[in-house]
């Protein structure tokens, strides 16, 4: 079951303007809060003036509630229904001790009223309050509008991109992810740094492909478990003209690799998928880990684990699920148009339609019989944020891009699992991801999230990140 996000609010308030606009500020603050079925966790009207914060002992209030709610809250969103007192909303934030991301908001000013008796202020007191964060060392997100109503169309996307900003921070910081055998010998593509994931709370649980396989061999083909993941194989694909015997194998290593799984607490996987599957067990697991996929448990190809962060980025900011391609083709002679491309392990969602087939690349190589479990299949077309995530070892850095465009119409005759994607200044990103010496598989959702998942990456992670199309390469979106 999905948690709600939840975020503490902070409202804040000073004496030489009219603490009247805070009782307003209240009930258009909680009423978008709760319009986007999010939860707000905030200083009651018996606590203080409409529960604003101005005071030292305002602050401390709102921190000891901040504090004792800490297991549930995701982020924090500062109101500034008029000038605010910095001082006090700094003091809450540092005393409350949560780390979580932060948004500020300033309400606009009506030009016909700039009285004293309605004069809000808050465009400047939101430049008050950041200036005193930045002296904290309290990194913070900025709404697309210096000011903008809650009720704004422009905020409540503000507010959707930062809910999805604070998904992505909870996650990381102490996601646990698997390394399920070697990457593939020919593949130094995908080497990765465990040490500099951990430094940012991701830890990776390996195990031998070896000692999986052993555990499948123990297996009986009558058991439950075993009959029971068969079914729901079956049932998530056309599995016409795949043999029983390769379907039972599936099956056998799908229990195996859940169990894995559920032991070690693993958000995610990423899998040596070839050859020694084929040669020595005889079929690809890529059913298997489209299933997880699916069921957000992503699970990315040839022991990408850097990719695979990049898909539970996506998955995290969405809440739906993610896929890890190729960019494999060009697209005739349009230059904002490739082909993406995997053999495939993509979820069921993305697909227009899908089918069990063979692995075709390595079929010639270890035999077609070898090769059963591929989902393959057309892209639907719609909204996709690509994102990639890479170890910089030589840095020592985590370096990302990640941006936005959309899965085309376009026909297209092919093989596994593939589709064309539209981006805006393709060409350009694809020669900063050379110069730069990105991997060529990347991440994609069926969402538009890049601003989220940008400020997640660079403000709160410190990964250094470029946000294609949105504003450059930059440690600070």
């Amino acid at each position: 079951m999905k948690k709600s996000t939840a975020f503490g609010v902070i409202l804040g308030n000073r004496g030489f303007f009219p603490t009247e606009l805070c009782r307003a500020g209240r009930t258009e603050a909680l009423a978008a809060i709760k319009s986007e079925g999010f939860e707000a966790i905030v200083l009651t009207p018996k606590d203080s003036p409409h529960g604003s914060i101005e005071s030292l002992a305002e602050a401390r209030l709102c921190a000891d509630l901040f504090r004792k709610h800490r297991e549930r809250i995701d982020g924090i969103l500062v109101f500034l229904p008029n000038f605010g007192d910095e001082r006090a909303i700094a003091n809450a934030i540092r005393w409350s001790e949560l780390g979580v991301p932060v948004l500020l908001q300033a309400y606009p000013d009506d030009a016909t009223k700039m009285g004293l008796a309605h004069r809000r202020d808050s465009f400047c007191g939101k430049m008050s309050a950041a200036n005193n964060l930045r002296q904290y060392g309290i990194p913070f997100s900025l709404t697309t509008e210096h000011t903008s109503s809650p009720k704004s169309e422009s905020f409540l996307m503000d507010l959707r991109r930062f809910a999805a900003t604070c998904r992505v921070v909870r996650g990381m910081k102490h996601a646990r992810i698997g390394a399920i055998g070697a990457r593939p010998a020919a593949f130094n593509t995908v080497r990765y740094s465990e040490k500099l994931l951990e430094r940012s709370g991701i830890s990776v649980e390996v195990i031998d492909l070896f000692e999986m396989l052993g555990k499948v061999g123990r297996l009986r083909d009558s058991e439950g478990p075993v009959k029971a993941k068969l079914a729901e194989v079956r049932a998530y694909v056309s599995t016409a003209g795949i043999p029983e015997a390769a379907l039972l194998k599936m099956a056998k290593l799908g229990v195996v690799m859940d169990r894995w799984m559920q032991e070690r607490q693993l958000v995610g996987s990423a899998v040596q998928c070839w050859t020694a599957l084929q040669e020595f067990f005889g079929v690809v697991p890529c059913t298997l880990m489209s299933m997880m996929s699916n069921n957000l448990l992503p699970s990315a190809c040839e022991v990408d684990i850097a990719g695979l962060v990049g898909m539970y980025a996506l998955q995290l900011a969405t809440e739906r699920p993610a896929a890890i391609v190729d960019w494999n083709n060009n697209f005739g002679g349009e230059p904002d148009k490739c082909v993406v491309f995997h053999c495939s392990n993509l979820p069921k969602e993305f697909f227009a339609e899908a089918r069990m087939s063979c692995q075709e690349i390595i079929a010639g190589a270890v035999g077609k019989e070898n090769t059963y479990g591929t989902v393959v299949g057309p892209l639907a077309p719609g909204p996709m944020t690509f994102c990639r995530v890479s170890t910089d070892d030589l840095r020592g850095r985590i370096s990302t891009y990640v941006g936005e465009g959309e899965f085309t119409n376009d026909k297209l005759e092919s093989f596994g699992g593939y589709g064309v994607l539209r981006v805006k200044g393709l060409q350009e990103l694809l020669r900063w991801c050379c110069r730069n010496g990105f991997e060529h598989h990347v991440a994609l959702s069926r969402s538009h999230v890049a601003e989220g998942i940008a400020d997640a990456f660079a403000t709160y992670l410190g990964w250094d990140c470029y946000r294609h199309g949105g504003g450059g390469s930059s440690s600070v979106v």
